[in-house]
């Protein structure tokens, strides 16, 4: 069967590479075209655009870039109805996959499946009524949005579990390092406390938080922190945002990193949910400009109490969020604190740990997907 995806971002790239790759092994003549990125190529088939060509992120890039932007979708409508395929697959990104989504609903038969839902759980849950109209098929890889898109909005879902649970499981199975080897190899003391400082993978959010993260770090002496880098984040950056404080940078081994970690400080996105599934104690952080602005537009624009993967799963707070005005170097501190030396709040936290795990379950996401979508498009021929 011939597939369509549309991606927007390299976390979308990923996920639908791991798609692709287990489609092929499931329809053995699948053909795809995309718009993707290096690892959906490395998969094969046809890509039309590269999505970094094709996104823009921040209200004004979109502004100055409208004109592109509109020119790219109506390129991509146009392309998705002129190859016909059995299913057009929409990978997150959801400003621009909802229009096109409503383009092919309303002008041809082609059946629109959701990878990777989007979160109208935290806000402009109002799309919820577009996508009803022009999504047939939506996959989530989040337990609680089973609840929100299929028991308040009536909406089928399916949960097809959390690839990077899948990812983290993969990587526990074939690593067996010595935390004495790693340390070795890194310079590290084996017999200190090792604390990750997770900053971010955009470059904003490492200049944000890391200064803030270090200067926690200098309340205990006994630890040693250490930095894990993202890739395109180079060392004279890190180095630059340190501001002369002690750093200790690793680079692309962040799973390593959180295998022998004894604590974390974590900026909010999937490393908060890495983290927990690897055990390490943690606190959210996340440092923001003119934060009671912030915090006040927080309270009136997200549908959601909580802003890391980790309580939302749980349904409750499992880690402390110093997001905002609650990023202050007291709360980390104490945070960090607790963490080192209070050994009844970090099995606390490793009971919801177990919830999370629990919730997240076994499936493997790429290929219970696959066998979705094959099922979907084949019931709709």
């Amino acid at each position: 069967m011939k597939y369509y995806l549309i991606v927007g971002e390299t976390s979308g790239d990923l996920h639908a590479a791991a798609l692709m790759r287990a489609l092929q092994q499931q329809d053995p003549e699948a053909q795809f075209r995309y718009i993707g990125g290096d690892a959906m190529a490395q998969v094969g088939g046809t890509r039309t655009r590269h999505y970094k060509d094709m996104a823009y992120m921040g209200f004004v890039p979109v502004l100055l870039h409208l004109p592109t932007i509109m020119r790219n979708m109506r390129w991509a409508k146009s392309d998705v109805a002129q190859w016909k395929p059995d299913m057009l697959i929409l990978v997150d990104y959801p400003g621009f996959n909802l229009s096109v989504a409503k383009h092919i609903h309303a002008r041809t038969t082609i059946p629109v499946t959701y990878y990777i839902a989007p979160k109208l759980w935290a806000w402009k849950e109002y799309r919820i009524k577009r996508m009803k109209r022009d999504v047939d098929h939506l996959l989530s890889i989040l337990p609680f949005e089973k609840q929100f898109f299929e028991d308040k909005h009536h909406f089928p879902t399916h949960y097809v579990g959390n690839p990077t649970a899948d990812e983290v499981r993969r990587f526990q199975a074939s690593y067996h390092e010595s935390r004495e080897q790693f340390c070795q190899r890194h310079s590290l003391d084996g017999a200190r406390p090792i604390v990750a400082l997770l900053a971010g993978s955009r470059r904003q959010e490492v200049k944000d938080n890391l200064p803030g993260m270090l200067q926690a770090m200098q309340h205990e002496p006994q630890a040693q922190g250490v930095v894990a880098g993202a890739p395109n984040i180079e060392a004279e950056y890190y180095a630059r945002c340190a501001a002369n404080a002690p750093l200790h940078l690793i680079d692309n081994e962040t799973y390593a990193l959180l295998t022998h970690a004894d604590a974390a400080l974590v900026t909010s996105g999937t490393a908060t949910l890495e983290t927990a599934i690897f055990n390490v104690p943690q606190a959210v952080c996340y440092k923001t400009p003119v934060p009671h602005v912030v915090r006040w537009v927080f309270s009136r624009l997200l549908s959601v109490e909580y802003i890391s993967l980790v309580n939302l799963i749980a349904g409750r707070e499992v880690v402390p969020e110093l997001a905002a005005d609650r990023f202050t170097p007291d709360n980390l501190r104490t945070a960090l604190h607790n963490m080192l030396h209070n050994d009844n709040y970090c099995r606390q936290q490793q009971q919801g740990y177990d919830e999370v795990r629990k919730a997240l379950g076994s499936k493997e996401a790429p290929a219970e997907a696959a066998q979705h979508i094959i099922t979907f498009a084949k019931e709709k021929k």
